[in-house]
């Protein structure tokens, strides 16, 4: 962090794993703040929650972001879409003031430590929520 400071790079947090882990079961939202608030302290000025593994729901989504007592402009959704959640998790997040959300095109990727875990949330899906949102994204779709 300090040669990041030092040549005014700015550096983004990850916290992985946040809705649930393949090997220790269940996160206590407590965990995700305490690690989120820490990142903070070391200088990022962004931290991405992810459900890197995608089995998050929204009842826990709304529990984890209630939980993390950071601004809401200062996080990010990193919503991986295993079981088809990744959308209602987002749309949890987004009505709870979180506005920035990690995707890839057409949802390809995985994750490296979960098996069977698909992609992140696919960019295009996110900007059609967006536009049923109403919400400003700044992508010409045509």
């Amino acid at each position: 962090m300090d040669v990041a400071k030092e040549n005014d790079i700015k550096v983004r947090g990850y916290v992985s794993c946040v809705m649930g882990c393949p090997y220790q079961g269940e996160i206590d939202p407590a965990l995700v703040n305490q690690v989120s608030r820490t990142l903070v302290d070391m200088g990022c000025y962004e931290i991405s929650l992810g459900d890197t593994i995608g089995i998050g729901t929204p009842d826990l989504c709304d529990t984890l972001v209630d939980a993390v007592e950071l601004p809401r402009d200062i996080l990010a959704a990193h919503f991986h879409n295993t079981y088809d959640r990744a959308i209602p998790n987002l749309i949890v997040a987004f009505s709870k003031g979180i506005s920035v959300s990690d995707s890839s095109v057409a949802g390809i990727g995985g994750c490296p430590y979960a098996k069977g875990a698909s992609g992140n949330v696919a960019t295009e899906d996110v900007l059609y929520l967006c536009e049923l949102l109403g919400i400003d994204h700044g992508v010409d779709l045509e």
